[in-house]
């Protein structure tokens, strides 16, 4: 069966973001994908890197105004959208006064990690997934790319598991170096924080706390349908986790490969 609907959630796409290795699949796969004749649809956070005027983003009014509780504090979701016009594929940014606005994506100005990156990963998962339901639209694969994407597949496969969006979703996670994630671990408190609507904390089985961002990598391959391995360094933790658990790996290959190689692992997810 054929995998019409794709979303493609990445920590960074270019031209909004400078190159590098997940930015760069974040522009060039979608396209690809669509030309394929597939329905692509992407999701990035709102970086503070990011010009609303030189990017022309504005606001989509009706995805926009939820509060999503995270800690027993509410915290409003704010979305935006821009065209990658040579691609025809709309980018939807997800904004935060407190997350995202005039901030970097793992560090300060100063290099210093941001103390709350546990919760930004949860409002950005979360915010991605309610704007979807907003659009009525049924995603067949979920690609996740990124450290801040990978509490997706869990909540894809739990809490969400129900939505008609998400219903008959699978989930791929692509796996990075580490220069890509972050070094301090996530609290002690970030398993309380997750936890979202019927979800219990034995969906996070020996996911030890605090959480480091290899530890964050082994959740999301647990409740993914599939890996993929987009650098050179990845930990062999990770990827034998992947192998014990039986899910399909498709191997570091050339740009050109990779764009054919999802093209034809969605459809085999799919069936």
């Amino acid at each position: 069966m054929k995998a019409n609907r794709i979303l493609f959630i990445t920590q960074e796409i270019t031209p909004f973001v400078p190159e590098s290795t997940i930015a760069n699949i974040g522009r060039s796969l979608p396209q690809a994908i669509q030309e394929n004749g597939r329905e692509a649809r992407i999701f990035t956070p709102k970086w503070g890197i990011i010009n609303d005027r030189r990017n022309q983003l504005h606001e989509v009014q009706r995805l926009s105004g939820m509060n999503l509780i995270i800690d027993e504090t509410d915290h409003p979701l704010i979305i935006k959208v821009a065209s990658l016009q040579s691609a025809r594929i709309q980018v939807y940014f997800i904004e935060n006064d407190d997350y995202f606005q005039n901030r970097q994506m793992v560090r300060d100005n100063k290099g210093v990690e941001y103390p709350d990156n546990d919760e930004r990963t949860i409002f950005f998962a979360r915010g991605v997934l309610e704007a979807v339901k907003k659009q009525s639209w049924c995603p067949d694969v979920v690609h996740c790319h990124g450290w801040i994407t990978a509490l997706v597949p869990l909540y894809v496969k739990s809490s969400y598991r129900d939505e008609p969006s998400f219903r008959d979703s699978k989930v791929i996670f692509s796996l990075y170096d580490s220069e890509f994630g972050f070094e301090t671990p996530f609290p002690e408190s970030f398993a309380r924080k997750l936890l979202h609507k019927d979800m219990t904390t034995e969906l996070l089985g020996d996911m030890p706390l605090p959480t480091t961002c290899e530890e964050l990598a082994k959740l999301a391959i647990r409740y993914s349908d599939a890996i993929t391995i987009n650098g050179d360094n990845i930990p062999e933790t990770l990827i034998e986790y992947a192998r014990s658990l039986g899910k399909p790996i498709l191997e570091k290959q050339s740009p050109e490969e990779f764009n054919a190689a999802c093209n034809n692992l969605y459809d085999t997810i799919h069936k």
